[in-house]
């Protein structure tokens, strides 16, 4: 008798589950994430070999770009119920006798760095037009003395140590900046009592040999 031949059949695979599963993670993440703040300057720092990565958290950068232009930066650090940001800008308020909106202080605490007289702060704030906010930081933050009284950047410094003692400070330079002005910004870390910091660099892929060093 003839064998009885048994259908054969192609395996198939539902798709349709994973389809959506991908749809729900998707639309997770998008809910969830929240972007970083674009930083107030582009500096194209140097090249280096060390590879020592800089803290994600509690971490203070100052940046000096090419022109020699200052903007300074503090995170909220790494207790999430800590909002260092708040804190130093109401600080900051009363060492110049200004005060900021509720809306204001809770916008700082969810922006990056900024460099621009203290006193158009409110007004940058407010502002929604970025290239107003661009134009408002077009000279930076003030490095130098005024009325007798230190710079705004030496108090920034001096509020963000004394509300946040465990952040660590970082100098972030364009790798044309002006020497002078990377300088005055140690100085004022030094008045500070800050003689230990990063200098944030690009890693170099080719290390320099003896060959190289004449």
């Amino acid at each position: 008798m003839p064998k009885i031949k048994m259908p054969v059949k192609t395996p198939h695979v539902d798709m349709t589950p994973m389809v959506d599963l991908f749809a729900l993670l998707l639309t997770f993440f998008m809910l969830t994430t929240s972007f970083r703040p674009q930083e107030a300057a582009i500096i194209d720092t140097p090249n280096s070999v060390s590879d020592k990565q800089a803290p994600d958290k509690n971490i203070m950068t100052i940046f000096v770009d090419s022109i020699g232009h200052v903007y300074f930066n503090i995170d909220n650090g790494k207790d999430s119920s800590k909002h260092f940001r708040k804190d130093i800008l109401v600080e900051m308020a009363k060492n110049y006798n200004l005060t900021f909106t509720e809306k204001q202080v809770n916008k700082f605490a969810t922006l990056s760095s900024f460099g621009l007289p203290i006193k158009n702060m409110a007004k940058w704030l407010d502002s929604e037009e970025p290239k107003d906010k661009e134009r408002m930081q077009k000279d930076g933050m003030p490095t130098d003395s005024a009325d007798g009284r230190p710079s705004e950047l030496w108090y920034w410094i001096r509020v963000s140590r004394q509300l946040n003692p465990d952040s660590e400070v970082a100098l972030k330079g364009a790798a044309s900046a002006d020497y002078k002005i990377i300088k005055k910004v140690i100085d004022i870390l030094q008045d500070n009592k800050v003689n230990k910091f990063n200098l944030v660099t690009n890693l170099q892929k080719d290390e320099a040999t003896l060959n190289d060093v004449k």
